[in-house]
């Protein structure tokens, strides 16, 4: 990793170096020299770390994070793809049962297709990509103390690593850090009023486990998703994510008392006894690599960065700091690339040293951050005690749009483009109210619901190999 920089253009620090940290480092290095503050201490491959324990459940990007990606990261796909990363074709291979019961066809024609593999793999793939550019340079085993400057303008970050502490002067500094982000405080230290927040926290626990695929299945072997209703608490699914070297990526959810537990003995019995047991009857010819792992941070937070009065020069906040969502979406990666295209976009359009800039990039920010929320919360808000406040009039019409959108799409393959167009973040969810999707709601051939799970006989032969 490169440990010299250049003076001569304006300095960057990207605090994090996540996906967000390293695509955002990435598109800055156009137009500045570029320093990662990173608390641990990156892998060289594909490995677990200590600041993302959330990488070993599952993590898929959707179609509209792949087009994002290839947009930062010319060749990238085609990159991880090589490495194992897997390239689904949605709905050809994706066999899902929606949180209103009704299972979605495999339609043949897929214009939508996510990108597949563990967070490592992802992680790694990006990072050697990012760090190869002599214009970036990382700090690892680097805490950060705060921010300075004042509060019309940041001029750098404090750090720390060991005894040693120094300032890092930028012109301007990304906040990369992820749920766990400090901005709140450190604006606040400035003397910056309290950003506005909202919380909708469905209390969902999390329960991941590794398997070995059974061996008669391909790589072709679709993902298999039974998702929870909001509607009938505690709200319980799973997904199994085959993903690289041949595994099976398995991670089972609740809601408020109905989380997973972490007994290993206990994992086959949750899956096999949600909405259907399709999951459950998968596992029993698959060969576990790994314990079970739990985690319960996941809570739809958002921070409305954008709309506050007052907003420092030289600062940008991107991904799951302004926001984070309850993974069982799967929006978070998406966002983060999104996040980083629109920083890209800005900074084309207007001087990295501008005094407007960082507030354009924050504005910009707000859309496919705001897109992804209003999804999630669409669905969580009606959980029992996910939030203080009720589901806004907008909330409670959106979600019952989306519910008929969900019934069109299980059935018609017009419908199922279009809300595959929203639910893979390739357009914001105003896009279920054009004539195309209108006309299928209201006008469409609809076939018959299905009575089970679209797995074919030949995939159901192969599990038991």
């Amino acid at each position: 990793m490169h440990e010299e920089t250049s003076t001569s253009r304006p300095a960057a620090v990207v605090i994090g170096g996540g996906m967000t940290g390293m695509l955002a480092a990435a598109v800055l290095a156009e137009f500045a020299d570029v320093t990662i503050v990173e608390r641990d201490t990156l892998p060289e491959g594909p490995a677990p770390r200590k600041g993302l324990p959330q990488a070993r459940h599952g993590h898929l990007l959707w179609s509209g994070g792949v087009k994002a990606l290839h947009q930062l990261l010319p060749g990238i796909v085609d990159e991880l793809a090589e490495r194992g990363a897997r390239r689904v074709p949605v709905m050809k291979n994706l066999v899902s049962k929606a949180p209103s019961g009704q299972w979605f066809r495999r339609f043949a024609q897929a214009r939508h297709t996510n990108i597949v593999c563990s967070r490592d793999l992802l992680d790694a793939t990006i990072r050697t990509e990012v760090v190869r550019d002599p214009r970036i340079r990382v700090r690892e085993r680097t805490e950060l103390e705060g921010l300075t400057g004042s509060a019309d303008c940041i001029s750098g970050v404090r750090i720390y690593s060991g005894a040693q502490r120094e300032t890092l002067s930028a012109d301007l500094v990304v906040d990369a850090s992820g749920r766990g982000s400090r901005t709140p405080n450190w604006l606040k230290q400035l003397g910056i009023a309290p950003v506005p927040e909202r919380t909708v926290d469905a209390g969902v626990g999390y329960a991941s486990r590794m398997y070995r695929a059974p061996r008669g299945t391909t790589d072709t072997f679709p993902i298999v998703n039974v998702q929870a209703d909001p509607r009938q608490p505690p709200g319980q699914g799973g997904i199994i994510l085959p993903i690289e070297d041949h595994q099976w990526l398995v991670t089972l959810s609740g809601t408020r008392g109905g989380e997973p537990g972490g007994s290993n003995d206990e994992f086959v019995a949750f899956a096999r006894a949600l909405s259907h047991p399709i999951i459950g009857e998968l596992l029993s010819g698959a060969e576990p690599l790994t314990d079970v792992v739990t985690t319960r941070s996941t809570a739809n937070k958002r921070r409305y960065y954008e709309s506050m009065p007052q907003w420092p020069a030289g600062f940008v906040v991107l991904g799951d700091a302004v926001a984070g969502y309850n993974p069982v979406y799967g929006h978070g990666l998406t966002v983060a690339a999104q996040c980083v295209v629109a920083l890209r976009t800005i900074l084309r359009q207007h001087d990295v040293v501008s005094p407007q800039t960082s507030r354009r990039i924050q504005q910009a920010v707000a859309g496919p951050v705001g897109n992804a929320w209003d999804l999630a919360v669409g669905q969580d808000i009606f959980y029992p005690g996910a939030s203080d406040e009720p589901a806004t009039r907008t909330e409670k019409l959106l979600s019952a749009f989306v519910d008929r959108a969900v019934d069109a799409g299980s059935r018609n393959p017009r419908a199922m483009n279009a809300l595959l167009d929203v639910m893979s973040m390739e357009q914001p969810p105003s896009r279920l109210l054009k004539p195309d999707m209108l006309c299928s709601l209201l006008l469409g051939r609809k076939l018959p619901p299905l009575e089970g799970p679209p797995l074919t006989a030949a995939e159901l032969k192969s599990v038991s190999c």
